[in-house]
């Protein structure tokens, strides 16, 4: 009986906006999905698929009418494409405007003017993406800059709620999946059928899915059971049934820890995720050639001794007096070079109780400077890498600032929006005069 009412509750929602389907999934009963929703694996399939070729339960009006051979034909897909569907559950509900769990989207309709997207995963807040910021280079009132929004992220197409193809870029940078085709499904597995054995390696069949791998307090895979990849990413081979062409995945998912706090502001403790290798690697499936000739990184990018010396230290521009001991800052972070998930589930956490810096066989890798979803700055980096001024006099750059120098470096962002993409740290976290964070491995003052 429990079975049949919560598939009513399925189809029930699934005839209503996008927007109650969060609502749903925010109030989602524990007792239906005890081991969480995906639980390391394959979810619920009545709630990403119909039963009949044309979908019934579509989101939008435009979906009624499915031309046959599309992706929602073939899939049986319940909505207008695959990230619309990831959305319904994972895009905060219009009125949400604090970071909550799984929540990787700020809704539309709260990003007016001057408001910011609110979640705050490391990966960052798919919001950013409807964020499109203007300015005068020359001070008078003429905007002849702009930050597109489509610059901001991995511009996945969601368009139940507002997300369109990269209108800059055809294909992937340095590689040749087609943007028009980009969904949360080109990189997680939405079946998750990766799973990680006792032995570390990682495979598409073998012992079941016991529970997620992604946090410092999932179980360890044994001679029972496996656990999913970190975040259900995609592995060797992978590659979404309806995409035609030859993308398929060369390399495996990395090894890595978060905190089961991750979605937070980080106004006292940083949100450190263990990231101990192969992230760079991964990433490559697609952006093949991205700074391969530019800036080592993954196994090729070792931190040297003066790199560790000088992050070790680093404490803002032309402060040099920090300890090893507390050197970690999330907006750069690194990888440590291990596979071992011992030592990676005691590092990862939210709350200050390890912030260590890098050591010998540390690596610089793609995250160390960009953000995985979507971040406030261009090229979805974790700072403005196009300003060389984050804090100015004490205070966060912003173009309602009384500084012209504030004002020029703001880029058209308030200096609320400008802590927001900083995760909502205080100023007070950088020194007076605080400038671009590529100083954590490469300041020389």
């Amino acid at each position: 009986m429990a079975r049949k009412q919560t598939l009513i509750l399925v189809c029930l929602f699934s005839v209503v906006s996008p927007l109650s389907w969060a609502a749903w999934c925010f109030e989602m009963p524990t007792s239906s999905f005890p081991k969480g929703f995906h639980n390391g694996g394959i979810a619920s399939c009545d709630v990403c698929h119909v039963k009949k070729v044309q979908p019934i339960f579509s989101t939008t009006s435009s979906a009624a009418a499915v031309v046959p051979g599309t992706e929602l034909q073939q899939g049986l897909l319940n909505g207008m494409d695959p990230s619309s569907i990831c959305l319904r559950c994972h895009s905060a509900p219009v009125g949400q405007r604090q970071p909550f769990g799984i929540f990787i989207a700020t809704s539309k309709e709260d990003l007016a003017a001057g408001l910011s997207p609110v979640q705050l995963t490391p990966a960052g807040d798919f919001g950013w993406l409807l964020k499109t910021f203007k300015w005068s280079s020359k001070g008078n009132n003429v905007n002849d800059e702009s930050s597109p929004g489509d610059s901001h992220g991995h511009n996945i197409v969601a368009r139940d709620y507002g997300f369109n193809p990269d209108m800059t870029n055809a294909l992937a940078p340095g590689g040749t999946y087609p943007a028009d085709r980009l969904s949360c499904s080109s990189c997680h597995d939405p079946h998750g059928t990766y799973r990680r054995s006792a032995n570390g390696s990682v495979s598409l069949n073998g012992l079941p899915i016991k529970s997620s791998g992604s946090y410092s307090t999932s179980p360890n895979p044994d001679s029972a059971g496996t656990v999913g990849t970190y975040r259900m990413l995609a592995g060797a081979g992978y590659q979404p049934a309806a995409l035609k062409g030859d993308f398929a995945f060369t390399a495996d998912p990395p090894a890595a820890l978060s905190p089961p706090d991750y979605n937070r502001a980080e106004t006292r403790f940083d949100t450190r995720v263990a990231y101990g290798s192969g992230m760079s690697e991964w990433c490559r499936n697609c952006h093949v050639t991205t700074h391969k000739d530019a800036h080592p990184m993954g196994n090729t990018g070792l931190l040297t001794t003066e790199v560790i010396r000088i992050y070790n230290g680093y404490r803002g521009s032309g402060s040099t007096t920090g300890s090893k001991d507390s050197a970690f800052n999330s907006l750069v972070p690194y990888e440590m070079g291990t596979r071992d998930y011992d030592i990676l589930s005691v590092i990862a956490n939210s709350n200050g109780s390890d912030r260590s810096g890098p050591k010998n066989g540390s690596t610089v890798m793609c995250l160390s400077c960009h953000r995985a979803h979507a971040s406030g700055w261009d090229h979805m980096t974790r700072w403005n890498v196009r300003s060389g001024m984050i804090v100015d006099q004490g205070a966060f750059v912003g173009s309602d600032s009384k500084s012209a120098m504030s004002v020029a470096a703001a880029q058209g962002r308030l200096a609320a929006e400008t802590a927001r993409a900083y995760y909502d740290r205080t100023s007070d976290a950088f020194v007076s005069k605080q400038r671009s964070m590529c100083s954590k491995c490469h300041a020389k003052d």
